[in-house]
């Protein structure tokens, strides 16, 4: 387990509105800023796409990492579980919205047909961070 382990009962996922600038004729831009829009500071960006739709990916927790989910193209439904057993459901389908995933929330994703997801995370990659076993995160819940 990693040092500096969140509380898994802390903050809870939450939808994040970006500013949608333009118009219908001429087409529109959203923007994430550090300081205004996603609360933490961006370390990596990475994106998936050509994901099947009878594929859930995810299925996993995060000991530190924080992201933010958009979903820049089609529908993508994200699945969240605290560490209190409280489960929500977000639909994103409109590339000005974005979900918050704080640290120790396992969460899936499933997607549409020709979805791209972009995710901006708190942290550089380690394996080290995730839990990726179900039965071990519901365990390090447990001990916390």
């Amino acid at each position: 387990m990693m040092v500096g382990k969140q509380d898994p009962a802390g903050e809870m996922p939450y939808l994040i509105d970006f500013p949608v600038i333009g118009e219908p004729e001429v087409g529109y831009i959203s923007v994430a800023e550090n300081s205004n829009h996603i609360p933490f500071e961006v370390k990596r960006v990475f994106w998936t796409y050509g994901t099947p739709e009878s594929i859930v990916r995810g299925r996993h927790a995060h000991y530190t990492t924080q992201q933010v989910i958009v979903a820049v193209a089609g529908r993508i439904l994200v699945t969240t579980e605290m560490a209190n057993g409280t489960i929500q459901l977000f639909v994103l389908e409109e590339p000005g919205k974005g979900v918050y995933i704080p640290p120790n929330v396992w969460h899936t994703m499933q997607y549409s047909a020709n979805a791209v997801q972009l995710v901006m995370a708190s942290t550089g990659y380690t394996e080290e961070d995730y839990i990726r076993d179900y039965a071990q995160f519901r365990k390090t819940w447990h001990r916390a």
